[in-house]
């Protein structure tokens, strides 16, 4: 089956300042390099749909959901920030709904069979967005969200969210522990350089939290040796039905975030080997979301490399 990118090009209006790293030029670097590859013409892309409301209690509060729709500008507002470093512009309500709208949708396309995988080139991220509380660029946390549907909607028993971003996906690890209510049907598996934002994690070989640290000083050898050692046998013996990916970019050698050394080489890799335990367990069933990545070049061609890792090419 084929593979879909979903996305909207309001994902790129939300604007955290002139300067901010996190911004709508992600997403064009990324559509600039899917047509310099051609890979615009092997995909399926689609218009995300905005997410329903409700949906984001299946990882966050609604109390913290309220907070962030009573603050969010209108036009003519001034900037609203959500936790210390999440800032809302008048278009960032719109940005949020699709890009945890599409997520969802990459979910019904790929259990449908529409799709066999998808990429959800989306913004704001999601990983860092804790049950109660949004930070370190993210509002909600998009992959918890999704994975949490699968399983509501598509009676899903063991879903896994692998999350390769060179920050750990603390949010990530927070809704399982505090918002899924010791649901056994989860597996994390997060690398990250540490130290490094949100730096109080702790490492893990213990499902359903796998915490992967990786040196600043780690290049490709040695990420793919921690990931084979830690990541690829928990995986197999949980036997996911679905794996979800928070596709975080700037572990890559290009990128001023992190001082990890990573290529796209590496990064293909990782997909090709999830690829194989999603073809055994999963039915091939893969939903990857972007999170972090901020040198464009580097983050448009990793996507790249990505996107063919999932077709297969």
């Amino acid at each position: 089956m084929s593979v879909g990118i979903i996305g909207h090009y309001r994902c790129g209006e939300h604007n955290m300042g002139e300067h901010h790293p996190e911004s709508g030029k992600r997403l064009t670097a990324i559509s600039d390099q899917l047509i310099r590859s051609g890979l615009d013409y092997v995909v399926r892309q689609f218009d995300a749909n905005p997410i329903d409301k409700s949906l984001f209690n299946l990882a966050h509060t609604q109390e913290y959901i309220d907070f962030v729709y009573n603050n969010a500008p209108q036009d003519g507002d001034e900037n609203f920030t959500v936790g210390e470093d999440s800032i809302m512009n008048a278009k960032t309500l719109t940005s949020i709904q699709l890009s945890a709208g599409a997520v969802i949708d990459a979910v019904d396309l790929v259990m449908n069979k529409t799709l066999g995988s998808a990429f959800c080139t989306t913004r704001p991220p999601g990983h860092h967005a804790e049950h109660n509380k949004g930070m370190g660029f993210c509002f909600f946390n998009n992959v918890a969200i999704a994975a949490a549907y699968a399983k509501q909607k598509y009676g899903l028993k063991r879903v896994a969210i692998v999350d390769f971003d060179v920050h750990h996906g603390n949010g990530t690890e927070d809704i399982i522990k505090n918002h899924f209510n010791d649901d056994a049907g989860y597996l994390f598996c997060s690398s990250y350089q540490y130290p490094l934002y949100p730096f109080e994690i702790t490492e893990s070989d213990t499902p359903p939290i796998i915490n992967t640290p990786l040196a600043a000083t780690d290049k490709g050898e040695q990420f793919r040796q921690k990931l084979t050692e830690h990541w690829l046998p928990a995986l197999h013996k949980f036997k996911p039905e679905i794996i979800f990916i928070s596709a975080g970019f700037d572990a890559h050698i290009e990128d001023d975030m992190s001082q990890i050394s990573l290529t796209e080489a590496d990064y293909r890799w990782i997909t090709d080997e999830l690829k194989v335990i999603a073809e055994i367990y999963s039915e091939g069933r893969i939903v990857s979301v972007l999170e972090g990545g901020y040198s464009l070049s580097a983050l448009g061609r990793s996507v790249v490399a990505h996107i063919n890792g999932l077709i297969g090419n």
